[in-house]
């Protein structure tokens, strides 16, 4: 006959869990897959440790998209855990249909998937205009692979076998980024437009044509709405200047400008602030 667990021995095994859980898997090869802390979370275990840092991370809804069941139900369980929603997909291609379609704030990513692999599947993304934040999470560890998984524009990026603490905390540190919106992609000061994604100025509903350097003198100072955008700062800019080249190619293209945004409509935007460099604002 088995003999019942006493208290002791209920609280001497969860504090081995949480042992195992804080300092993650020293032994790997000696045990399975994911170590102790597959076992743990198998015996009943919190993926998600109620850690202080629980209360703190922001409620999201997130994809994941992982073949392999045993790990996305690890993930699944942490999610749900720290009060998550999401969505799972096995496939690539599938989940490339789901975060354009759909409104996600963050997606867990494996690399090594079917119908299409999980760098082609953020490329994809990257090249449809998608922005949502991506976290791989794979076997694949090399340091050419992980820097190969951030420029095709993962956002962060967690090598197998790996805490849900750890990744949990990582995507928080995502959640805590400034959004990148449609307000910060289109610039309006008055009735003059910018379409940054698109690389079109409008004022008074009239396309104004641009050449690179001009539109990347506006954005600074369509961005900087009624503060004071120094010489110094434009050389530094948009010419990469760490010295005064003692010429006026900043008069020069401000100028051109303002030859453009200002003398076809009347009423000027780009001020200039005597000695100091120049204000973009509209006068009341």
């Amino acid at each position: 006959m088995e003999r019942p667990e006493t208290p002791g021995v209920r609280r001497r095994r969860a504090g081995l869990y949480r042992r195992h859980w804080r300092h993650g898997l020293k032994n790997e090869n000696k045990t399975c897959r994911y170590g102790t802390r597959l076992h743990a979370w198998r015996a009943g275990a919190s993926v998600f440790d109620n850690s202080p840092h629980r209360a703190k991370l922001p409620l999201m809804h997130l994809l994941i998209v992982e073949d392999d069941a045993t790990i996305a139900e690890y993930i699944q369980r942490g999610l749900t855990e720290a009060g998550h929603s999401h969505d799972l997909c096995d496939d690539g291609r599938h989940g490339l249909g789901l975060v354009v379609q759909g409104n996600y704030d963050v997606v867990i990513a494996d690399r090594l998937l079917p119908g299409l692999d999980g760098l082609s599947m953020v490329k994809a993304m990257r090249q449809a205009q998608c922005q949502v934040p991506v976290v791989f999470v794979t076997s694949i560890g090399g340091l050419n692979d992980r820097v190969e998984g951030l420029e095709a524009g993962g956002d962060d990026y967690v090598v197998k076998p790996f805490a849900f603490i750890e990744l949990m905390a990582r995507i928080n540190a995502i959640a805590r980024r400034p959004n990148i919106n449609t307000e910060q992609l289109i610039l309006k000061v008055a009735d003059l437009e910018m379409d940054i994604l698109k690389r079109r100025v409008t004022r008074a509903s009239t396309v104004i044509d641009l050449k690179p350097r001009e539109f990347a003198i506006l954005e600074m100072l369509m961005r900087a709405e009624g503060r004071v955008i120094t010489r110094t700062m434009l050389l530094e800019r948009i010419w990469e200047f760490n010295f005064d080249p003692q010429t006026s190619v900043v008069e020069t293209q401000i100028s051109r400008l303002r030859a453009q945004v200002d003398r076809p409509f009347g009423q000027p935007l780009i001020h200039t602030v005597r000695n100091t460099g120049y204000r973009l604002h509209a006068t009341a």
